[in-house]
């Protein structure tokens, strides 16, 4: 389901489950989560198999939780998601075809969100008396802003590429997604991992600003 492959500083992570267009299953989740942890490359680029992203939460298995499995299965789903918005490296998620519910989550995690021309996105969730609870409530609208998150979330429409682009939902779009990750392995690691920290950070800004003092002087001592 989770294939890895490494090579020039990337570990390749790709859902593959093509006939069902990526979706996750619990089992797939605890692959792709051990998958994420067990890397150490400086890059990881995230994509899928096929044509599709990734469908999100696979409904067959979703239809049979229980109460306490659906939130032991969110759960699981937003463990993956911060793995990889906390990964020592940058994350890149390669959009191509669909990305639906539990895949826009994931992405939602990534670093840098990749989409090619064909790519739409779309939380459709509300459409089956249901939403993506694997973190996308709270990421949606940090990466694009509440308003347009209620607007995708709410209505469960279909973003084009172009419209993904201009609300900030993906930042690039290019026929060959895995360059930008290549792109990444080319520059210092240990300053993309500081430079990822430092913009994650959501201390105060006072802390933040005395870290990056920090961070910057440990930077320098490396390259006397």
């Amino acid at each position: 389901m989770v294939q890895t492959t490494s090579s020039d500083g990337i570990r390749t992570l790709t859902l593959d489950r093509p006939d069902q267009r990526n979706a996750l299953t619990s089992a797939a989740l605890r692959d792709l989560e051990a998958a994420i942890e067990a890397a150490t490359e400086s890059v990881l680029y995230l994509h899928g198999a096929g044509e599709a992203f990734c469908a999100g939460a696979d409904l067959t298995e979703v239809k049979a939780l229980d109460s306490e499995s659906a939130e032991t299965f969110a759960a699981l789903g937003q463990r993956v998601a911060h793995a990889l918005e906390s990964y020592d490296g940058a994350v890149v998620a390669g959009i191509d075809g669909a990305a639906r519910g539990g895949g826009v989550e994931l992405a939602l995690g990534c670093d840098i969100r990749v989409a090619t021309p064909d790519a739409t996105l779309a939380e459709t969730g509300v459409k089956l008396g249901l939403f993506g609870a694997w973190g996308g409530t709270a990421r949606l609208p940090e990466v694009v802003g509440t308003g347009d998150a209620l607007d995708i979330a709410l209505s469960g429409r279909t973003l084009d590429a172009k419209t993904a682009l201009r609300m900030g939902l993906v930042s690039r779009i290019t026929t060959e997604p895995r360059a930008v990750a290549e792109e990444l392995a080319g520059v210092d690691g240990d300053a993309l991992r500081v430079l990822k920290t430092r913009i994650r950070d959501d201390a105060d800004k006072e802390t933040q600003e005395r870290r990056e003092q920090q961070a910057f002087a440990d930077l320098n001592a490396k390259t006397e």
